[in-house]
């Protein structure tokens, strides 16, 4: 069979961010699954066969793994290893360049499989630039592809996509709905699996931007079922950081410090600076948005701010963390430093989603009014309410309409008290 069994097997653990011990289980050790991998060691029919059931393939991706290697299979496999060395350089345009050529490459070899996986990774990239639209394209043709109706792992990874890319344009109905398909496909696989949690997560993350806390919180037990007797002490920190955030959110900030400290002690920046950086930025955030104004607090905007410069990041993750940054200067107080940097933000909102970007300008607008520019206050909490309706965040509208009408207020009253004094 030579090294193309074990050149899949490995493309499609990595895929999937399963270890050697994790794919293996209570089956197969670590070492067997090296040897599988390097070539090593030939599998049987009945090892191929259960190995692709923990990897959730598709039926037709066994034919594919038991051909011998030729030459357009080696074309793809150098390929899809460029594409990964661009990835893990942070390279995304170039890493979705050579996916695209990877999946070319197996789409006219007719190996479905391959030509699913390298299609995934290039819209992967593609978020990761926040082209939302060009990957929602790319996931939507791979949602339309036979293989996603007869594996339900593809369709929970498609899905699960297309909510991330939707939360990232601030289309938050359409990341719920996505997110809840995603869920609903997850009833076909095993319990405990990462793409459960996976789903879980995502459908939390769109129910919590659109204020519908309750809701995220039932799911966030059921995701904390799933991981009862899970290994992965990585996955385990995701999981305690996304409860935290929720419990942030739902203002049960004993609950919130709780998970993400557990969170803290699980992720490592060794391991992955980027998780690591986005945690950073995460926790300061929902630390911020709950009020909760001290030295951790700090602690969390300078480590995302420093992960940041170390992995690069792009035009939103930039402005993103400045953001959190302004955040801070408004609640200590230094008014006048946070509406400089919020007019920075501001000015580039275009980049951001749309919920993001009516976050932006209703803190500019709170700033404005601590300043005294109510008029000024005005335009730019109109411009919030505007963006969250676009959104679909129905609380943060009525945050900022309470917001108007604070102002408008005192303007009346200011006006009623200069008239009766003349």
């Amino acid at each position: 069979m030579g090294n193309g069994f074990g050149e899949k097997l490995r493309a499609e653990r990595l895929e999937r961010g399963l270890t050697q011990a994790e794919l293996g289980r209570d089956l197969y050790s670590p070492s067997y699954i090296s040897l599988l991998e390097t070539g090593r060691r030939e599998p049987t029919a009945d090892v191929i066969e259960e190995l692709a059931r923990r990897l959730e393939l598709a039926p037709k991706a066994l034919e594919a793994w038991s051909q011998p290697v030729s030459v357009s299979d080696a074309e793809y496999v150098l390929a899809g290893l460029y594409a990964r060395q661009a990835w893990d350089l942070r390279d995304y345009p170039l890493a979705a360049s050579h996916a695209a050529n990877a999946a070319q490459i197996a789409l006219e070899a007719k190996n479905t499989s391959a030509w699913w996986n390298m299609t995934y990774m290039q819209a992967e990239c593609l978020i990761k630039q926040g082209r939302w639209d060009d990957c929602r394209t790319i996931v939507q043709r791979l949602l339309d592809h036979p293989m996603a109706a007869e594996s339900a792992g593809l369709g929970v990874r498609a899905r699960q996509m297309l909510a991330a890319a939707a939360q990232g344009q601030g289309q938050l109905t359409t990341a719920v709905e996505n997110a809840q398909e995603a869920v609903r496909l997850c009833s076909q696989l095993p319990k405990g699996s990462t793409l459960i949690i996976g789903a879980l997560r995502a459908l939390i993350g769109a129910l919590a931007e659109s204020g519908r806390l309750d809701e995220a919180w039932q799911y966030c037990q059921e995701m904390n079922e799933q991981m009862e007797g899970q290994a992965n002490s990585q996955l385990a920190g995701e999981v305690a950081w996304v409860v935290g955030n929720v419990a942030f959110m739902r203002h049960d900030y004993a609950e919130g410090i709780k998970h993400h400290e557990k969170a803290a002690t699980l992720l490592s920046p060794a391991n992955d600076i980027d998780l690591w950086a986005r945690f950073n930025k995460a926790s300061a955030a929902v630390r911020l948005s709950s009020g909760i104004v001290e030295p951790e607090t700090l602690s969390a905007i300078e480590r995302a701010e420093l992960a940041l410069s170390i992995v690069g990041g792009n035009k939103t993750d930039r402005l993103e963390v400045a953001f959190i940054r302004a955040r801070w200067l408004y609640l200590t107080g230094d008014i006048v430093g946070a509406v400089q940097k919020l007019r920075e933000i501001h000015a580039e909102r275009e980049v951001l989603a749309k919920h993001t970007a009516g976050e932006v300008s209703l803190l500019l607008g709170k700033a404005l009014k601590a300043a005294g520019e109510a008029d000024e206050a005005l335009v730019f909490l109109d411009e919030a309410q505007k963006e969250f309706s676009a959104a679909g965040a129905s609380d943060r509208v009525q945050q900022a309409m309470d917001a108007v009408l604070e102002i408008r207020l005192a303007q009346r009253r200011a006006a009623a008290a200069a008239g009766s004094s003349t």
